[in-house]
């Protein structure tokens, strides 16, 4: 089964803007870095990475994907592991499209 994290973006002014933390089914929660949020055939996802401190910042660190879905009981947004390797290529192409943009 995918893994669903629940959306908990605090109203805590102790995260910095652009940090969200997620809490995994397993009730682990993690502090990501929004990058962007891309359409891909009609499905919206989410790309995070994990947020780290500023000793880490030279290094480049991994990007999450996720698909962004209605939660059926609470129809609030929740974020889906994807397990399809080429959805997940895709829209890692789509992100560094953008990146490849920005930095021109």
């Amino acid at each position: 089964m995918a893994d669903e994290f629940d959306k908990n973006i605090p109203q805590d002014d102790e995260l910095p803007e652009g940090i969200i933390e997620l809490t995994d089914e397993d009730g682990v929660t993690t502090q990501f870095e929004y990058l962007t949020t891309i359409d891909h055939e009609r499905e919206l996802y989410v790309v995070l990475m994990v947020a780290h401190d500023e000793e880490q910042d030279d290094e480049e660190g991994e990007v999450l994907i996720l698909k962004i879905e209605k939660d059926p009981e609470t129809d609030e947004d929740i974020y889906v592991s994807v397990d399809d390797d080429a959805i997940s290529q895709a829209v890692f192409d789509k992100f560094m499209e953008m990146v490849e943009e920005e930095d021109e």
